[in-house]
Formats: C-alpha cells, structure tokens, sequence
C-alpha cells in the first residue's frame, strides 16, 4: 500500500540538513578541532606573548566555531527564498517502485535502486540520491508515517544503506 504525505520546508529544516551535512563530515569536525586547537594555543601562550596576539587567537577561535552554522543558516534561508519549489508544498508517495515526488505538474522518481541512503535524524528523515544531494522530509510533519516510512525502506533497502531507528 503506497504511503502518501505532505511536505513544506522550512529554513529551519534547511538548515538542520545543512548542519548534519557539514558536522557530520570531515570539514565540521576539523573546523571544531581547529577551533579547540586556537584556545589551548591562546590559553598556553598567555601571559608569554603580547595580549594581542592572545586577543587574536581568541577571536579567531570564536570564528572558526562561529562563522560556519552561521553562514549555513543564512544560505538555507536564502536557498529557500530563491527557491519557488523548495517553499512549495511537495507531495511524496513511497511505494514499491520508490520514492515519488510531485509539486503541481512536475513530478519524479527516485527508484528504490538509486536511494545512496536514507537516514533519519532527530528533526529530519533524508532520503540521500548521491553523497551530496538528499530529499529532507521533516518528522514533525511525518507524523504517524513515520513508522510506516521505516518499514517500507527496510524493506526495500540493504541495512547498510538504512539509518532509522
């Protein structure tokens, strides 16, 4: 039985993709390791160095921490505002072809072949088609098809390439 729901993103929704997609790779971790590595440098050579130079350390450390979640919000919002699809309601059906996706008279199909992954976040369940690109479909507004997603994913999908619990 296809399993039919309703999606309007939000920029909040963007903007949770867009974190897990940075701080979930290589490029989020090393941006906060950097930033750990900036304040043990400005804590040690405290007092040593001119205070400026500490100063500095310290400022740079609260950008590299600071600078990326902020500028991935202000790209979501703006990808959202740019986008008349993306604030569209999209209309998905996932059935035993794969997962479609309409909005007025566009519509496509991801087949259950070409799903990369499919992982279910705490806000998010992202339904990958390559390693960048992903459908995300909000769980606030799944709702009870949340339950019914998993399992036609499990049963389409080889558990390697599945995340939900």
């Amino acid at each position: 039985m296809p399993l039919k729901f309703d999606i309007t993103l939000t920029a909040e929704d963007m903007y949770r993709f867009n974190m897990y997609q940075t701080y979930s790779g290589f490029h989020g971790w090393f941006s906060i390791a950097f930033s750990i590595l900036i304040f043990v440098v400005a804590g040690v050579t405290r007092g040593k160095i001119e205070a400026a130079y500490t100063a500095l350390y310290i400022v740079f450390g609260i950008v590299f921490l600071v600078y990326p979640p902020v500028s991935l919000y202000l790209r979501s919002k703006r990808t959202l505002a740019m986008s008349e699809v993306l604030r569209g309601t999209l209309h998905y059906e996932v059935d035993e072809e794969g997962l479609h996706v309409s909005q007025k008279e566009e519509s496509a199909l991801l087949p259950w072949e070409q799903v990369y992954k499919m992982v279910a976040t705490k806000h998010n369940v992202l339904v990958y088609s390559s390693r960048i690109n992903a459908y995300v479909i909000p769980r606030a507004q799944l709702g009870e098809s949340y339950a019914a997603l998993q399992t036609q994913a499990a049963a389409h999908l080889p558990a390697y390439r599945l995340k939900m619990k």
